[in-house]
Formats: structure tokens, C-alpha cells, sequence
């Protein structure tokens, strides 16, 4: 659980897209001389700056940013690979004796962090396979049931439609003999709890919306149709974590003239949506004892998070009240 101390060494923010984490943390930055750290598994790539919403260079300059813009898109960072790189960064912060903000969206990411990543063994690829198979056309409706016998955390938490964390969950129990839930509590967190302090960003859904709508029809015409012609020229694998950022297909789509503009803003607005939405879900069932901030507009979140740094708590509460 997060300290109540008003200073950590290490703030975190998380939120959803569009909810302005970004401008908050970088003013806090300013504030307290701090770094900040990238928690967004898109934002790593180099190639999307534009559609991934990455802090642009003078906005860098104001305080130094780390694991932005860092890995090729022919590249597979998963969640292990960035808590190493994580680590490193605030070891290094750590030396030069300033303060760091970890800030995105990615809540597997902040789990890491401060609850641990079990070392959990490799699951050979046939065992997925073979239950594909065995679910047959059934998929979620034959392997949840399953799941539940074995391992009922993890399908307590797994959400409708994930077929993907299923398999993983059932491939995990069925090859180790032991389940997911289980491995994931014998953790150790990176940080210690007196170190940091974690927010999440909660602005009313309707208007989180109407933010993520605006921005992406800003990013259509300031440069993301561009990055994502020169991504589609490489000819990826489909299945890299880059291709499947959000309004990457639509926008292929339109490329290849099977969409018009208006329809792949639609169709790209509507899944950012429903990312935003999946990421308020997250945050709320997983980290309901951090303050989350419910303002939207700039200024009132940073009086809010104010308000948690003098330790009057003022304009902040946990998910449990909303």
C-alpha cells in the first residue's frame, strides 16, 4: 500500500489515454526537479510518436525523460523486459539524488513495479496449441469454465473476451501444476513501500471521451497517416505489440483504400474508446487504494494532486467512493 508520506522519492501516475497524465507529470517534474519515466508499452516505439501521443522533444528538454521512443518496432518488449529497463532508469535517478515520475497507461506495468513479476517458466507453445484446439469454436465458453476449477483468481480477474490471458492462465496451470495466481504471489515488489506514491487520473468518462476523440482527429492531420505508411512499408508481422497500437489497423485500412478518411477516424476514435474504457476498468479493480483524481481539466488536477503533496488530500479519492 502506498505511504501516506506527502514526498516520496518516486511518484507515479497512471490513467487512461487522453486523460492528461503526461502535462501533469511534467509539471510535477518542474516542480520537484524530478525525472520522468515512460509506463506505456506504445510508447517505447520509436516509430508512432504522433499516434502514440509521445511527449514531444521540447517538452523533453524540460526535464529529462527516459524509455521514450527507445525500441524498434520489429521488437518484442514485454512487461519483464521493461521492468528491467524501468529499474535501471530509477537506479540511475536514484544516484543523481532527484526525485523520478513514472507516468503512463500500461497498468501491467505499475503492477510490476511495486507488487513484483513472478519468474514464472516458459510455456512451450504446443501447450497453447493444444488448447486452442481442444476449446475448438468454443474458445472463451470451453476454457473458462475450466479455468475457473483451476485457477479461480485468475479467472475472477480475467475479463470477458480475453481469450489471450485465458490461454495463458490455463496453459500456466496445466504445464507447471501450479496456478498463475499462485506464482504471482511469491513477489517481490522493485520498490519499497516507504519510496513512492501512486495517483491514477479518473476524469468522468464522457468527458474522457470527447478528449480522446479531438486528439486523435488532431493526430490524423499532424503526421500519424505518414508514420503509419512508413510502419506498413517495413512489412511486419502483424503480431508485433507496435502493430496492434491503437488506430495502426484503420488507418492501414485507409491506406489501402479500404476505408475513407472519416470512416478510419471513426472507427480509430471508437477503439480508443473502448481502450479508455478497459484502462478505467483496470485501474479502478487494481489499484482502488491510490487516490484517484477526478478532474479533467489541467489545472484542477494539478490543484488536486497539490492537495495529496501538502497532505491535505483535498479534491482526491479512492475508487471505492466513486
Amino acid at each position: 500500500m502506498a505511504p501516506s508520506d506527502a514526498s516520496p522519492r518516486i511518484w507515479l501516475i497512471a490513467g487512461p489515454t487522453a486523460s492528461g497524465k503526461s502535462a501533469l507529470a511534467l509539471r510535477l517534474a518542474r516542480a520537484i526537479g524530478g525525472d520522468i519515466v515512460n509506463a506505456d508499452s506504445m510508447q517505447l516505439y520509436a516509430d508512432l510518436a504522433v499516434l502514440t501521443a509521445r511527449p514531444p522533444r521540447d517538452e523533453m528538454l524540460i526535464a529529462p525523460h527516459h524509455l521514450f521512443g527507445v525500441a524498434d518496432a520489429a521488437e518484442r518488449w514485454s512487461v519483464g523486459r521493461w521492468l528491467d529497463a524501468a529499474r535501471a532508469a530509477l537506479d540511475d535517478i536514484a544516484l543523481w539524488r532527484r526525485p523520478a515520475i513514472v507516468v503512463g497507461g500500461t497498468g501491467l506495468y505499475f503492477r510490476a513495479l511495486t507488487r513484483g513479476l513472478a519468474e514464472i517458466p516458459s510455456i512451450p507453445r504446443e501447450v497453447t496449441r493444444r488448447l486452442q484446439d481442444e476449446a475448438g469454436a468454443a474458445g472463451e465458453l470451453a476454457l473458462r469454465p475450466r479455468l475457473a476449477r483451476l485457477d479461480p483468481e485468475a479467472e475472477a480477474r480475467i475479463q470477458r473476451g480475453d481469450l489471450a490471458r485465458l490461454l495463458r492462465a490455463l496453459a500456466v496451470v496445466e504445464h507447471t501444476g501450479r496456478s498463475l495466481s499462485a506464482w504471482r504471489r511469491d513477489t517481490t515488489p522493485s520498490l519499497a513501500a516507504a519510496d513512492w506514491r501512486g495517483v491514477v487520473l479518473a476524469p468522468p468518462r464522457e468527458t474522457l471521451y470527447r478528449a480522446g476523440d479531438a486528439r486523435l482527429a488532431r493526430m490524423f492531420g499532424a503526421g500519424a497517416i505518414e508514420e503509419v505508411r512508413t510502419l506498413a512499408c517495413r512489412g511486419l508481422d502483424p503480431a508485433l505489440p507496435v502493430m496492434k497500437a491503437v488506430g495502426v489497423r484503420e488507418i492501414i485500412e485507409l491506406l489501402e483504400g479500404r476505408l475513407s478518411h472519416a470512416q478510419a477516424l471513426e472507427r480509430a476514435q471508437r477503439q480508443t474508446r473502448r481502450y479508455a474504457k478497459r484502462q478505467l476498468t483496470w485501474f479502478r479493480h487494481q489499484t482502488p487504494d491510490w487516490p484517484h483524481l477526478t478532474a479533467a481539466e489541467p489545472q484542477a488536477q494539478w490543484r488536486e494532486l497539490e492537495a495529496l503533496r501538502e497532505g491535505t488530500g483535498d479534491g482526491a479519492h479512492t475508487a471505492g467512493d466513486a
